[in-house]
Formats: structure tokens, C-alpha cells, sequence
């Protein structure tokens, strides 16, 4: 079969997300979604952002209620919306590698058992059984969940160790559509090569010095509290609570999104070993090498989804990738 472009590829991905998702949300119950991701991650943002964008562009609304794992409160979630459905907010963070998002999720099947709670699209990895079997208890007991998962090793998992609805459906990113580069291209090759614990290999990069390595896990604290108070500005005559602070939030994953925007439009060519890396390089039309992070995620989410175009390349090692992003880079310059 012929390579999709990159609008193909965007287009067909909106299009499973809301098979996916149309039997569970709809325009005539308000909706709550939680775990904001209120940190420096520029992909969680692209994740939040992509959600937001869905319900607008699908359903015509907006989460009555939203919050941060830092402010989330089940009494004011209560207040907020009694009824309707509660969306998790997707990513990595399903396991037991991001403790904290997890005892969140936990704790929502523990107070609202049999109302529908809609885990967004995930990646599963868990380290410990015991910490899976607990999952697999909370579940059991609440009886109305679903479970959007973004691999077929996430969505074997779930069938083999959880009593409850699994799907296979792409990251909500892909829900953003198509975007333009926020800054003139300066390298022919920009490595985005993660610095946390998901890192797969400490690489040498001692016989490239030209190329720049970076990551967008750091951010000047400054234009994100701005950003945030005038997102809260532009709705504060609302007077309501609920809609000041998803303003204020949602005004701050713009402000990341575009940050790591504009970091990626710099490079004529990418390597990568981070997931929204490579989903935001498809986004932009970027050709992208890719690596993979420390449990497979990356070529887990291209094998299931988006591995069928011209623009990524799944890379060996990173000299093989080097090369390819390199020849790209030559390509682009000559045109």
C-alpha cells in the first residue's frame, strides 16, 4: 500500500477517536475531566489540548468541571456536575511509573462506583503485579468503566487483567489537526531525546556536535503564570468558578504547547525517542526519526496507529537514525 501523508494519517485518527468515544459522551449531559496536566511536559499538553479540542469540535462544549492532581476535588466535582461522565485524562501515566495519577484514578472508581468513568486513551506498563491486581480490584468494584488504550500490548493487557470495556483508539493529540511551524528551521537535524525516568539509553552524541540535543521537559515559570492569569481574565466576568479555572488551565497548555512548537519548527529534521515528538512532527509535516523510550510506547502507539507514512522512520540505532534525519534535512534544503 502507497504511504499516507501526514493529513491522511490526522484525518483517519480523528475519525477511530470518535468511534471511539461516541457511545459514551454526547451533547446532552455535561462531562468533568480530570488530571490537568499542570506541568512541563509540552505532550501532556498536546494531549489536554486535543481533548478540549474533540469535545469543542465534536459536541459543541466544554467540561463542566476540570482540575489538576495538585486541586482536584471530589466535593466540588460533586457540586460542580452530579451526573454525567467522568474523563480521565490520557497519556503514559497508567501503571505504576507515575505513582500519583494513578492513586487519582483509583480513588475516582472508590467514589463513584457504577458511574461511567472514561479512561482517554493510555499506554499500560506496569512493574509490579500486585500493583496491577489492586487496578484490576477497583475496577471490579465499580462496574462502569471504560478504558481507551493507544496499543495492542496496552489493549491485551487490559483484556487479560480487567473487567471492563477496552478500546483501541489513537492519542486525543491527533484531535488538534494539522498546525504550522511557530519558528524558522536554524538546524538541518534537532534531536528531542527525553531526560526522565522513560529514558531508554544515555546516547553519545561525542561524533555529532553539530547537532543540538534537547528535550522540552523545562520551562521559565514566569510566561506560564501570565498566560494563566489572563485566561482566568478573559472569563472572570462569568463569576463562575468552575469556568475561570478550566480557562486559567487550558490558557497554560497553550502556553506549553506552542513552547514546544516552536523548539521542534527548528529543525528541518528530528530524532526522537518521545511519543508527542513524533505525533506533533505529523502534525507539522516534520520528517521524524524515531527512537523508542524505556518500555516500547513509541513503536507500541506507530505500530497500532500512525507507523504508515513517509515523515517518521523508525530508526535501529541512533547513528541509523542520524543518517536518515540527515538525508531528509539534504532533501528539504534542495527543494
Amino acid at each position: 500500500m502507497p504511504a499516507e501523508s501526514n493529513l491522511d494519517v490526522i484525518a483517519r485518527l480523528q475519525g477511530v477517536v470518535h468511534d471511539c468515544l461516541k457511545d459514551y459522551v454526547s451533547d446532552g449531559e455535561p462531562v468533568a475531566m480530570v488530571d490537568f496536566p499542570d506541568y512541563k511536559n509540552v505532550g501532556d499538553s498536546a494531549i489536554w489540548l486535543g481533548q478540549i479540542a474533540y469535545l469543542s469540535s465534536r459536541l459543541k462544549k466544554s467540561p463542566s468541571y476540570i482540575s489538576s492532581l495538585q486541586d482536584h476535588s471530589h466535593d466540588r466535582l460533586d457540586e460542580a456536575m452530579p451526573s454525567g461522565p467522568i474523563l480521565i485524562t490520557g497519556g503514559g501515566t497508567f501503571g505504576d511509573i507515575w505513582p500519583g495519577h494513578q492513586e487519582l484514578r483509583e480513588s475516582i472508581l472508590e467514589r463513584w462506583p457504577g458511574r461511567l468513568v472514561v479512561q482517554l486513551p493510555q499506554s499500560i506498563h506496569y512493574k509490579s503485579q500486585e500493583h496491577a491486581d489492586r487496578m484490576a480490584r477497583a475496577i471490579a468494584r465499580h462496574k462502569n468503566f471504560v478504558l481507551l488504550v493507544r496499543d495492542e500490548e496496552s489493549k491485551e493487557f487490559a483484556e487479560k487483567h480487567f473487567d471492563c470495556r477496552v478500546h483501541l483508539c489513537p492519542d486525543m493529540a491527533f484531535c488538534i489537526g494539522p498546525i504550522q511551524p511557530l519558528a524558522a528551521s536554524q538546524f538541518p537535524v534537532l534531536a528531542m531525546l527525553r531526560a526522565d525516568k522513560e529514558k531508554a539509553s544515555h546516547y553519545d552524541f561525542s561524533a555529532y556536535p553539530d547537532i543540538p540535543v534537547e528535550d522540552w521537559i523545562s520551562e521559565s515559570r514566569t510566561p506560564v503564570r501570565i498566560a494563566k492569569a489572563l485566561g482566568a481574565a478573559k472569563v472572570a466576568v462569568s463569576f463562575n468558578p468552575e469556568r475561570i479555572r478550566g480557562a486559567k488551565l487550558e490558557a497554560a497548555a497553550h502556553n506549553r504547547f506552542r513552547r514546544g512548537i516552536r523548539q521542534i519548527s527548528r529543525g528541518r529534521a528530528i530524532v526522537t525517542d518521545r511519543l508527542h515528538v513524533h505525533i506533533c512532527a505529523l502534525l507539522l509535516g516534520r520528517p521524524h526519526a524515531v527512537l523508542d523510550n524505556s518500555y516500547g510506547k513509541v513503536r507500541r502507539f506507530m505500530n497500532a496507529f500512525s507507523g504508515g507514512t513517509d515523515l517518521s522512520y523508525k530508526a535501529a540505532s541512533l547513528d541509523d537514525g542520524i543518517a536518515w534525519a540527515r538525508h531528509q534535512a539534504s532533501m528539504g534544503a534542495a527543494a
